[in-house]
């Protein structure tokens, strides 16, 4: 397991009906302004979530992300729902629904941040469960990108993401 790993604590989940709300709380030992790339740069997202093919940075852009982990559907569309520089990026998408990224300081005077993440769809909890573990898993690439190490998608393996799910599902 990577120091990445240990930046990335397990998320929270809420049903109702079938509306699925997943939130991860980030404490990153780098700035806003680092952080806030890795959420908005297409070269950069690529290192840790997917090839943004189109990615218009102003609310009402449009926004393609295609994964790069093997998916077997992989490009997904929708548009940006809400932005607010070095603050918030918001982008709602077909397959994920509403995904808010939250930035602030983690307190004055240090170069660390917060990130809040909110991933709200429809679905069953069997959903609820894969996207619990997938986001950690891109969480975890997050931090490792953050660090200068971009994820190489060709090593890509389920393994990690089966470990995460099964740590979900034990609660």
């Amino acid at each position: 397991m990577s120091e990445a790993a240990d930046v990335v604590a397990h998320g929270t989940s809420r049903t109702e009906g079938s509306t699925q709300t997943l939130h991860f709380v980030l404490h990153l030992p780098h700035p806003v302004e680092r952080v806030w790339t890795s959420l908005v740069r297409p070269d950069e997202l690529r290192g840790w979530l997917a090839a943004a093919e189109v990615l218009e940075p102003r609310l009402g852009g449009a926004v393609t992300l295609r994964w790069l982990n093997n998916e077997t559907d992989p490009v997904h569309t929708g548009h940006v729902t809400a932005w607010d520089v070095e603050r918030i990026v918001e982008y709602t998408i077909d397959l994920h629904g509403r995904c808010r990224f939250h930035l602030e300081h983690a307190a004055p005077d240090t170069p660390s941040s917060v990130l809040r993440f909110t991933n709200e769809f429809e679905g069953d909890d069997s959903l609820r469960l894969d996207c619990l573990a997938g986001w950690h898993d891109h969480f975890e690439y997050l931090a490792e990108e953050l660090d200068g190490r971009p994820k190489d998608w060709s090593t890509w393996t389920p393994g990690r993401w089966q470990e995460l799910r099964e740590s979900y599902v034990k609660g």
